[in-house]
């Protein structure tokens, strides 16, 4: 069952278990910012909330983020995500966003950030007026997925330096995972470790995730899950 927060008089937070999206309305329109892991119903939910015309964007599309996506005929997503949510099953029609693209939902304008590395067409939504920057699972003190096929290790890193540059334009981010809200120097932080395991100068362990052998490199400010190094899979597989 999920939990409805009312963050705004404008604003909403749906916890899903370990997940949560987002529902914001402007004037004309609402806008539902991913669609959960156990919430097919996540366009009621967004209706039980707010009379507005509710249109659909995700930051990506891993499976804990598109439970909801069927609700809608179409939906808007960055191009370079597509294999990734039609390998998960997704179904509906793409409108495709850019970066830097604006959405308004009246007097409520939203600009696109494309920021590739979690996933091949991952994105943050900066809430302009609000100062708020809606991250996706990029940034969180969670558990940062980066294991398996389509994550880039050396592009989120980049994303991460991209977004730094957007700093003075946001005071709080939300992130679908982890912590709610954090705050604008956890990206220093994130490329601090990012880049570490990048560069092999920090150790981490194997742990089972989903019945595959990962490397958890745990931080005192988030944690990461990343795909084994092929000397350490070598000596793991003798």
């Amino acid at each position: 069952m999920v939990d409805i927060v009312q963050i705004n008089d404008n604003t909403w937070r749906i916890e899903d278990d370990r997940v949560r999206f987002f529902l914001l309305a402007g004037t004309k329109k609402a806008l539902l910012i991913d669609s959960g892991m156990n919430t097919p119903n996540a366009k009621q939910i967004a209706e039980s909330i707010t009379k507005l015309p509710i249109m659909l964007l995700n930051t990506h599309a891993d499976p804990d983020h598109i439970s909801g996506n069927g609700g809608f005929d179409c939906f808007y997503m960055h191009p370079d995500e597509e294999d990734n949510y039609r390998a998960h099953g997704g179904l509906g029609m793409i409108l495709p966003v850019k970066d830097h693209e604006i959405i308004d939902l009246g007097y409520r304008p939203l600009k696109i950030l494309f920021i590739p590395g979690h996933t091949p067409g991952s994105i943050a939504v900066l809430d302009i007026n609000n100062r708020v920057l809606i991250s996706g699972d990029t940034i969180q003190d969670g558990r940062i997925f980066m294991f398996k096929e389509r994550r880039n290790l050396p592009l989120y890193v980049e994303s991460l330096k991209k977004l730094s540059m957007y700093m003075d334009a946001f005071d709080a981010i939300y992130p679908s995972h982890g912590s709610f809200p954090v705050y604008p120097e956890l990206i220093a932080q994130l490329i601090e470790g990012a880049e570490q395991i990048f560069n092999g100068t920090v150790k981490g362990k194997v742990v089972e995730m989903f019945g595959t052998p990962v490397m958890f490199y745990k931080f005192p400010y988030s944690s990461f899950l990343c795909d084994i190094p092929e000397s350490k899979e070598k000596s793991i597989q003798s």
